[in-house]
Parts: C-alpha cells; sequence; structure tokens
C-alpha cells in the first residue's frame, strides 16, 4: 500500500512532464448526406444503399416495369379512356350545349356544380353531396 502511494504522485509527475508534448488538431464536421449540406456525389451511394435495406417491397413492381407490359391490356386500356372520354364530352354537351359552361347552378346525380365568372377567370365549384368534398377550379381568361 506504502508503495502505491508513493508511486501514485510520480505517475501524476510524469504525465504533466509529458502533457507539452501532447497536440491537438480542429475537429471538423462534413454531412455525408447532400441533403444536409453534403457531398452531392453521395447521392447515388446513400439511395443505393437505402433500397438494398428497404424490406417493402412493392409485390407488383415487376408488373408495372415498362419493359414487361402487355402490348394488348395497354391498347385495352387506352380504347377504354377514349370511349370514355368520347362519352363524357358528349354528355357534357347534352348537359351545358354547345357553346359550353354558362354561368349558374347545375346537379348532376350527387354533384352539385356552380359556375360563375370572377376577375381572373371562370370559377366552378363542384360539391359531393354524398361525402361531402369540395372542388374548385378557376379556368383563367385568355
Amino acid at each position: 500500500m506504502k508503495k502505491l502511494v508513493y508511486s501514485l504522485p510520480l505517475v501524476f509527475m510524469f504525465c504533466l512532464l509529458c502533457a507539452g508534448n501532447a497536440k491537438g488538431q480542429d475537429l471538423l464536421y462534413q454531412a455525408k448526406n447532400p441533403a444536409f449540406g453534403g457531398e452531392t456525389f453521395n447521392y447515388q451511394w446513400l439511395q443505393s444503399s437505402a433500397q438494398s435495406q428497404d424490406k417493402l417491397k412493392d409485390p407488383d413492381e415487376a408488373s408495372t416495369s415498362p419493359f414487361n407490359r402487355d402490348p394488348l391490356k395497354d391498347f385495352q386500356e387506352s380504347l377504354n379512356r377514349q370511349i370514355l372520354n368520347q362519352l363524357s364530352r358528349q354528355l357534357v354537351t347534352a348537359q351545358f350545349g354547345e357553346e359550353g359552361l354558362a354561368p349558374g347552378n347545375y346537379t348532376i346525380g350527387d354533384y352539385e356544380i356552380e359556375v360563375s365568372e370572377g376577375m381572373s377567370g371562370i370559377n366552378i365549384n363542384i360539391l359531393d353531396k354524398g361525402t361531402g368534398n369540395r372542388t374548385s377550379v378557376t379556368i383563367p381568361y385568355y
């Protein structure tokens, strides 16, 4: 025990003598993520790293690839869109006439449509009575 008591001040003195030779450097923080000011070249590496760790894969991902699309299915969807567009044009023409939307209130099914003219253009407010949702569209003047 006596040896330990005598050796402790010697170790302390030795540490004080050696402290003069200790050197330090400035610490510099550099962010890795480009979103937080890091190097922009890290973006691809960070994204590939995140995708490799992603455990929630989309089961339909392979079918949504543009290389795995079925041309017949695409043709059928395109044809359906064209038919529905033509049908909607005919319905709008039958409801509103050839000149288009005139200011006023219209009721079509569960929808109440209010058309009015404003300073910036034609305002169309659509109310879905079933859900209570409102949609507002402004068509600017030419």
